[in-house]
């Protein structure tokens, strides 16, 4: 089966068409540009780039798999509100992935995965043996390293972890440092064979967007 992979909840826009079967989750073609600002500019271009070098059209695919963030509010929506229109103008289901678990998919020691959340935090989850430990959640470095104080914790991945290791005080391994997309396939593989039924693609903020609706004069009293 053919999947179209796609991640932007982090400064990489991932994108990939990767084979998905019983025994293998196999590359076709796959693309990842760092650039925290131009999600929107590099996402569509990245699709056409991936399929075309696969040598597959868009009707091709059988399903659409989405890292869900947690990731800054733009960025995230970016991805999310792409792989909702091409699963409904395909008729394809599309799957969503935690993106730290695609990072954290590679643990084996007790690691800490963390990625940039702009403000001067990070979002981060622990992880041991590829498996979740923690809810994703999203705080300054200092706290964490406060929680991670005398824990378990050996290492550390990813982006957020490279940006303020001095504060964490964690070992941070080289790589991964963004989500994968043959680590996202691996995690929708099971739905993807089974045929699941399409996800909502629920974005996993963790926190309230920088823009609000303006709040309505005062009123002037004499």
């Amino acid at each position: 089966m053919l999947v179209l992979v796609l991640d932007t909840a982090t400064p990489a826009v991932t994108t990939a068409v990767i084979s998905v079967d019983d025994h293998a989750v196999t590359p076709m073609a796959a693309r990842s540009t760092v650039d925290e600002r131009a999600h929107g500019e590099l996402l569509a271009p990245a699709i056409a780039a991936v399929l075309a070098e696969a040598g597959v059209g868009a009707r091709d695919l059988d399903a659409i798999v989405a890292g869900v963030g947690p990731g800054p509010f733009t960025g995230l929506r970016v991805g999310l509100a792409t792989a909702v229109a091409m699963s409904q103008a395909l008729a394809v289901p599309a799957y969503g992935v935690c993106s730290l678990d695609a990072i954290g998919i590679t643990a084996v020691a007790t690691t800490l995965v963390a990625t940039d959340a702009r403000r001067r935090e990070i979002y981060w989850a622990i992880y041991r043996d590829g498996r979740r430990l923690t809810p994703p959640a999203v705080d300054r470095p200092a706290l964490v390293a406060e929680q991670l104080a005398g824990g378990a914790v050996e290492v550390a991945l990813g982006d957020g972890a490279h940006r303020y290791a001095a504060v964490l005080g964690v070992p941070v391994l080289d790589e991964p440092r963004y989500p994968r997309a043959v680590a996202l396939a691996q995690l929708a593989a099971e739905r993807v064979l089974a045929r699941a039924p399409a996800e909502a693609l629920t974005p996993l903020y963790l926190r309230r967007p920088d823009a609000a609706e303006p709040r309505p004069p005062k009123a002037v009293t004499a």
